[in-house]
């Protein structure tokens, strides 16, 4: 399951749409809005995304790593519009009948969904400057770290 909100991400509610009585393992990650990127403070970051073309990658992303890892349940959420501090901006979950999986299809899922899904990140900072972030601009991890 994919979805593009605007609404709060519910962490709890995340968990129980992956819950499932076939898997032994539940991963989930939620990226937050931290306070201080380097020596910079932010104040708030806007998200923002052309939905279809969003949404279509994915759900790509998620049927690559179906096809991959064992996976019973999949979540992949990101917020648009204003994400405040300490707010999750985007939720990766799955489940899996064993943690080793579970641990590396959500990692490879976050990793992927930074990389190629293109929703744009406007960091506003307390010094009253922004910066826009490209999704493709993020590193990207080594291939043989995972599975």
């Amino acid at each position: 399951m994919v979805e593009l909100t605007e609404l709060p991400i519910d962490a709890s509610v995340v968990t129980r749409m992956v819950t499932s009585p076939k898997s032994g393992a539940v991963v989930l990650f939620l990226g937050t809005t931290r306070q201080f990127t380097d020596a910079k403070e932010t104040v708030t970051l806007t998200y923002t995304a052309y939905a279809p073309m969003a949404t279509s990658e994915m759900e790509k992303l998620e049927a690559q790593a179906k096809a991959r890892w064992p996976i019973d349940q999949c979540v992949l959420i990101h917020r648009l519009g204003e994400v405040s501090i300490g707010e999750a901006s985007v939720a990766v979950a799955v489940s899996t009948p064993h943690r080793r999986d579970a641990f590396e299809a959500a990692s490879w899922l976050m990793d992927r969904l930074k990389e190629l899904v293109p929703v744009w990140k406007k960091e506003h900072w307390a010094s009253g400057s922004t910066d826009w972030v490209h999704p493709g601009l993020v590193q990207r991890p080594d291939e043989n770290t995972l599975h």
